[in-house]
């Protein structure tokens, strides 16, 4: 029998990504013979890798590393939520997100090669091996500042990084680790207002504005009024919903008397005065208000902070509390699964499936 060492041992597993044991015991079966033992591990272990390349991972969790002032956020993918709450399963992730952490690389993800990027190929074939599901390293993220906060949510469902200029005290850590919860648990599209750009607001406006004129029973009402004069005038509305308005037009519920085509119709009256409702001033104010709620959801800063006390403190007024130097760099938050096509099962129609094959 050949003397297997430890190099062919590394070599198969580098050529095959299947686990060590399984290599060594592939080799042993084969005598050294490198080709046969690609062929025996096909036939078994790395047979599996490759069926279960073809499944949906959707599932799997978050992990978090930092080092000094540099952070990092990995999602790890699995067919099941079973095995993400698997404790194997766990460490390899958190030893990926140590990896990412290492590489001199600040994100990839999400159609480039992780795997290669993190040279862990090996790894994730030995992981689908042992834990029975297809993994799949989807992507990761770093940030560097002068101080670094991370936070896990829901077990690992949500992942999340935050980095801030200006200081890097006790009070400081504590407050951005405040503030990635916020970020966790109100996802904000964006640090401030001036990170948005001039097409982005636009495109807002634009559908604030729209939204508005086809939900045409919130517009003012001297622009209201005019609408229904006209349409009550025309053939747009059916005898029914001009019956139940000339009933209830008074009433402060006359939306729940007309149809929903009644209304639909409303909206496309206003839309086809779109230029000249939208100079009316009263108009005016009331998109720049939606606009203006709109920015107080999607931007971090311009968001109330979770634990204010008086339940109206922005985050931004809560960061000036606790060191006005502070400026938040970034922020990361990744949720898992977001964006990936999710396993329909459906046990009935893949028995009958089976049956029927």
């Amino acid at each position: 029998m050949a003397n297997i060492t430890a190099a062919m041992v590394k070599e198969l597993r580098e050529m095959t990504g299947a686990g060590m044991m399984d290599c060594k015991k592939a080799l042993n079966e084969t005598d050294g013979n490198m080709d046969a033992a690609v062929d025996f591990l096909k036939k078994s272990g790395a047979a599996k890798v490759e069926k279960k390349a073809s499944r949906i991972a959707a599932e799997g969790i978050c992990r978090t590393a930092a080092k000094d002032n540099t952070a990092v956020v990995v999602e790890v993918n699995s067919e099941t939520d079973f095995v993400a709450k698997n404790e194997v399963f766990q460490e390899f992730v958190q030893e990926i997100a140590n990896k990412a952490l290492d590489v001199n690389v600040e994100a990839a993800g999400d159609g480039e090669d992780v795997c290669s990027i993190l040279n862990a190929k090996a790894l994730l074939n030995e992981k689908t091996l042992q834990i029975g599901e297809k993994l799949s390293i989807r992507r990761f993220k770093k940030v560097t500042a002068d101080c670094v906060a991370t936070y896990i949510h829901g077990g690992g469902r949500i992942g999340v990084l935050v980095s801030a200029n200006g200081g890097n005290s006790d009070a400081v850590k504590e407050a951005l680790k405040n503030v990635a919860m916020q970020v966790a648990a109100m996802n904000p599209t964006y640090i401030s207002r001036a990170d948005i750009s001039a097409d982005e607001l636009a495109k807002i406006k634009d559908i604030t504005l729209e939204s508005a004129l086809n939900d045409a029973f919130t517009l003012p009402k001297p622009i209201l009024n005019k609408l229904l004069d006209e349409i009550v005038a025309s053939s747009d509305w059916s005898d029914e919903d001009k019956k139940n308005y000339e009933e209830n037009k008074t009433n402060k519920y006359l939306p729940n008397f007309i149809s929903d085509a009644g209304k639909a119709a409303l909206g496309q009256l206003a839309l086809s005065k779109k230029a000249e409702i939208s100079a009316d001033k009263i108009f005016g104010g009331l998109v720049e208000g939606r606009i203006s709620k709109q920015l107080k959801d999607i931007c971090l800063l311009d968001q109330v902070y979770v634990k204010a006390e008086d339940g109206k403190q922005s985050v931004a007024k809560y960061l000036e509390s606790v060191d006005k130097a502070l400026k938040i760099d970034k922020f990361v938050r990744f949720e898992v699964g977001e964006g990936l096509e999710k396993k329909n099962e459906d046990f009935a129609a893949e028995v009958a499936a089976q049956m029927n094959a």
